[in-house]
């Protein structure tokens, strides 16, 4: 990577015990040129795991503020590459909406969102998938670990309802801690379902410039300009009603972890 380029980060969804510290130590001795200074950035509430000391530099972070919650992490200069492991036990869409301003603020550009998916304790409790629908709106890729003593019914049921979602995330297996092809999940290609992450230009340089674009209200009849602009495109994991609710509400995945797997 050169100088004038921007640094990345690769966000790391995913349920506490999941093995997401270990996919990540992969994809850094396998895809990560020493060079780029790779560094890991661990959530506060992550307790200390064996397999960080493949880690390399690794970083702890936090959320301050009262109402407005921030992200804070002391991000080293040299950093090139970084890998943001999400709390394990929190509200997934809540720290993916805290991301973009610190990211900003970082000068960070995103690489890709990973989510890694605990087949075993999904397999076990059939209402975390809706918790686990969330994490893959936001992600390019979907790892599946803790694979061992999953019944193949089970599997063959979420590969069947992840082909019915026609998503465009990337799916791979994790064999042993780890992925077949490092490089091809670090692709910083975008294969997400969410645009929370995209810039606007990222979708005018899409479109040729003779097209004719027509935005119409929920009957049908065409916007004007001005009109255009109070259009309110909300990604529906983080649209609120005016409380300050969810309107589409994910399981608490503390519900469906014990102390052995947290």
């Amino acid at each position: 990577m050169s100088d004038d380029e921007k640094r990345l980060v690769y966000v790391v969804l995913g349920a506490m015990g999941s093995g997401r510290r270990e996919v990540v130590a992969d994809l850094i001795e396998g895809g990560v040129a020493a060079e780029d200074h790779p560094v890991v950035l661990l959530s506060e509430n992550e307790p200390p795991d064996p397999v960080d000391s493949r880690l390399g530099t690794t970083v702890r972070w936090s959320v301050i503020g009262e109402e407005n919650f921030e992200i804070a992490a002391e991000l080293p200069a040299e950093a090139r590459i970084v890998f943001f492991i999400a709390d394990g036990r929190a509200n997934p869409v809540d720290q993916i909406e805290w991301l973009r301003p610190w990211m900003a603020g970082q000068g960070l550009e995103l690489g890709r969102v990973l989510t890694v998916m605990h087949c075993q304790l999904a397999s076990e409790h059939k209402r975390l998938l809706a918790w686990y629908d969330a994490c893959v709106h936001f992600s390019d890729v979907l790892l599946l670990h803790r694979r061992e003593g999953v019944p193949n019914k089970w599997f063959s049921e979420l590969k069947s309802r992840l082909h019915k979602l026609c998503l465009p995330t990337l799916i791979e297996t994790v064999k042993k801690g780890r992925v077949a092809n490092p490089a091809l999940v670090l692709d910083p290609q975008a294969r997400r379902v969410s645009h929370w992450f995209d810039e606007a230009d990222e979708w005018t340089s899409m479109i040729d410039a003779d097209t004719e674009i027509v935005i119409e209200d929920d009957e049908g009849e065409e916007l004007e300009d001005g009109e255009m602009d109070e259009l309110d495109y909300e990604d529906p994991y983080l649209a609120r009603h005016s409380g300050g609710r969810r309107k589409k509400e994910i399981p608490n995945v503390r519900d469906f972890l014990s102390s052995s797997n947290e």
